[in-house]
């Protein structure tokens, strides 16, 4: 690719810090701004980039080629991704699985009206979890798969133990049960219940003086969240969740059992173990930013998805060195 790609990202949590670092490790990106819904002169100085309010998103058509969407699902990419579209290739993670149909629509209307591409629903699952899911689907008909997450924390398990009347702060692992999974590996197809599949481990530290048993009880019985899985509820201190549970790994595989022939057992798996599960996400948002700006420069528009673009476009190497290093 010829000249750098210049990058905007829109959010500066988790995920938009990652964004960040993960440009610095390519060299053929440059980013010229943050934009954040606060107040640009409150965000740290020694960040090394330029801060702007997400009003100002509009002065930048023209000086940015592709905005990396860093908000969340629940509501903040289904208001942002389709008004950036209109004015910018995007980027972004969306991975409320369910509501990706009618969000693919939205944004599809919106890039197609700017004359964008915009790249939506990337990440590790929606994602690279998907690209496998596809692709052991298709070479092998006859089969089954399955996806298991973690060992990892689960943000939005977390959040539910820490809003528990006399919980003071607390984490949320979502482990796969290894019996099953040795199961599956070994050839069978066995159908699996949600309990069956994952346990939950949640490590917590209780307020002064407030009921464990009860907090215990309240958490275990939670719908929706941990009445369906068999969980564990572990009392700490604060200085050892500190200690123990402050990073953000995640993981988990994708495995299709299937047969071939007469017969013959066959079993695809892909997999992952994250330190940390913002970065890797990161990661690949901006692998396929580069790849948004590849099909924009070939003259593509609309909402694109994992399955629509070529995996060559991700890389910064030509098709030639790809040919010749890779294939």
């Amino acid at each position: 690719m010829n000249a750098s790609i210049k990058v905007g990202i829109v959010g500066y949590g988790n995920l938009g810090k990652g964004v960040q670092k993960a440009i610095g490790q390519n060299p053929d990106l440059e980013l010229v701004a943050i934009f954040t819904r606060r107040d640009p002169q409150q965000m740290p100085a020694n960040s090394g980039a330029r801060f702007e309010h997400i009003s100002a998103a509009e002065q930048y058509i023209g000086k940015i080629d592709v905005m990396i969407l860093c908000g969340g699902s629940a509501t903040d990419l289904p208001e942002q991704t389709p008004q950036l579209a209109s004015m910018f290739n995007t980027v972004d993670s969306f991975d409320t699985h369910a509501k990706i149909p009618e969000f693919f629509q939205e944004v599809n209307k919106a890039a197609m009206g700017g004359g964008h591409v915009s790249v939506i629903s990337t990440g590790w699952d929606p994602g690279l979890f998907s690209m496998n899911r596809l692709l052991a689907e298709a070479i092998l008909p006859e089969g089954k798969d399955y996806t298991f997450w973690g060992k990892g924390v689960s943000q939005g398990h977390s959040d539910a133990i820490r809003r528990v009347p006399g919980v003071k702060a607390g984490v949320q692992y979502t482990v796969p049960v290894e019996e099953v999974i040795d199961q599956i590996r070994s050839g069978e197809t066995p159908e699996l219940s949600t309990r069956e599949k994952h346990r939950r481990d949640c490590f917590v530290v209780a307020e002064e003086g407030a009921d464990q048993e009860q907090i215990r009880q309240t958490i275990v019985s939670m719908p929706n969240y941990f009445a369906d899985y068999d969980t564990t509820v572990t009392f700490i201190t604060q200085e050892e969740l500190e200690a123990k549970h402050a990073g953000m790994p995640h993981g988990g595989f994708v495995i299709r059992s299937g047969i071939t022939g007469n017969g013959s057992k066959q079993i695809v798996e892909f997999g992952l173990k994250l330190d940390s599960n913002p970065e890797f996400t990161a990661s690949v948002l901006v692998s396929y930013a580069r790849a948004a700006i590849r099909l924009s420069r070939e003259g593509q528009q609309g909402a694109k998805t994992v399955f629509d673009i070529p995996l060559g476009y991700l890389s910064p190497k030509s098709a030639e060195e790809l040919r010749s290093e890779l294939l």
